[in-house]
């Protein structure tokens, strides 16, 4: 009914540990108030220097409640919500997310601890896995400063108020090639477009990031509680980069989440962007009569509840502890092998990727708070980007896997607003990750987008084999 884990240093036994456990899940079966289960697991908090308990599969808790007649049992919904919401998910997570992972240099060797991760693990996995890349590259962190002076948000904010750094990785290109700035999506980092980056480096130069609070970069305490404000982190960090960077007239590829912030980034300074490569974008979906049906059931109204309480998939990965990298592993290899919708990752990609995503996922959180504050459940943004099309002043292509969840239909809405050319290719064989499942369809659909920046006669270029305009 319930899966619980225990973890942290303990005064015990661990078998007493695990015994405890087992015992309060009994205990919860069985007792007449919820309430009783949680206060009896606070009580072991004084045997304990501390305890980590997450409530795993809270559908299936509830489902064994539902099946009970009466107002009293239908009351312990309410009770088991407010508890985890307020006490369990936010708190005790966010305790095992405050690791001080910022530095690298810790007493314990990685194997001893915890969350076996660090910044320095995160930029070692980064180049494990661009070693799969033939192309040359340059691997900076580049200082963005500690105080934008027009910023709406202090992303820079810390207790000692030290700079911040983008983790920053550029290409060799032929000269006077066009530049292509790459942005990742969300609990990703700019690795995940290794094999992208030998064929787009052939005909651009190519810069991908990590965006601040991902990856190798800076992860400040995310001190943001507004659209507003968390909009702001990202747009006015990036703009920060460019100009530590110097670059201007750039092509601006954002995938998922990466493409909201490209398209936030776009509408407030489109004087720097030539061309907007939108990949899957986030932002573009309007409500659906489905969503708005699932909120108003009670497993509905319970995961917009998590979702409301900030509780990030990565404090899973955290809560796990060194079986992290297993969940990973296991995550990697049905999504880009087993059930892959185009080719499959081969054996070393599929390890480097892995050790890889479980690095930049186990890290201090930071940017990855974002997700409440700029989206309400099922991925529906706070400010939807189509509300903004007519404001659009920055040419536009968006990229759709087929089996891309995200659905293209709000692309095509936009674009109706839109007063500035707009087209919508979509990659056959890839879903939300098309540039991992079909590379070589993806930079296709790349190629035929900056077409005019790439040749002579833009005009002439036809489509591309096996792509489809939508």
């Amino acid at each position: 009914m319930f899966r619980v884990m225990g973890i942290g240093r303990f005064e015990d036994d661990s078998s007493q540990i695990s015994y405890l456990l087992h015992s309060q899940i009994a205990d919860c079966l069985h007792a007449s108030s919820t309430k009783y289960w949680i206060k009896k697991c606070c009580c072991q908090e004084i045997k304990f220097r501390w305890v980590f308990l997450g409530v795993w599969d809270c559908s299936k808790a509830f489902l064994y409640f539902r099946g009970r007649k009466g107002n009293r049992e239908r009351g312990l919904i309410s009770d088991l919500m407010n508890t985890i919401g307020s006490r369990w998910l936010t708190r005790m997570a966010e305790d095992m997310g405050k690791s001080k992972l910022e530095s690298s240099r810790t007493f314990w060797p990685s194997f001893l601890r915890w969350i076996p991760s660090s910044t320095d693990h995160i930029i070692n996995a980064e180049k494990r896995l661009l070693s799969l890349v033939k192309t040359p590259y340059v691997q900076e962190q580049v200082n963005i400063g500690s105080a934008p002076p027009d910023s709406r948000v202090r992303w820079f904010h810390s207790s000692r108020n030290e700079p911040r750094f983008i983790n920053t990785v550029t290409f060799h290109s032929k000269d006077y090639s066009p530049t292509l700035v790459m942005v990742h999506g969300y609990a990703a980092s700019q690795g995940f477009f290794f094999r992208n980056f030998d064929a787009l480096a052939s005909r651009f130069r190519v810069i991908a990031i990590d965006q601040l609070g991902w990856g190798g970069s800076s992860r400040p305490d995310f001190t943001c509680r507004s659209t507003e404000e968390t909009e702001a982190w990202f747009v006015d960090s990036f703009e920060e980069w460019r100009k530590a960077k110097n670059l201007t007239n750039f092509i601006l590829l954002g995938h998922s989440f990466g493409g909201y912030v490209a398209s936030k980034y776009a509408l407030k300074h489109p004087e720097h962007v030539n061309h907007l490569i939108l990949v899957g974008p986030a932002g573009f979906s309007s409500e659906s009569e489905r969503i708005t049906k699932f909120l108003s059931t009670w497993k509905g109204s319970i995961l917009n509840q998590i979702w409301e309480s900030n509780f990030t998939p990565q404090k899973i990965i955290r809560g796990l502890g060194p079986w992290g990298p297993d969940m990973v592993r296991k995550y990697t290899s049905a999504r880009f092998v087993t059930y892959t919708t185009g080719e499959m990752l081969a054996e070393s990609e599929s390890r480097l990727l892995t050790d890889y995503v479980y690095h930049t996922l186990a890290a201090k959180a930071s940017g990855e708070l974002c997700l409440k504050y700029l989206f309400s459940f099922g991925a529906l943004a706070r400010s939807p980007l189509l509300h903004s099309a007519s404001e659009w002043k920055v040419p536009t292509t968006f990229i759709y896997g087929f089996q891309d969840w995200m659905n293209y239909e709000g692309a095509q809405e936009a674009r109706k607003q839109m007063k500035v050319p707009c087209e919508i290719l979509r990659v056959p064989q890839g879903g939300h990750f098309v540039f991992i499942d079909n590379p070589s369809g993806f930079h296709s659909a790349v190629f035929y987008a900056c077409r005019r920046f790439l040749r002579p006669d833009p005009d002439s270029e036809s489509l591309p084999e096996g792509l489809t305009s939508a």
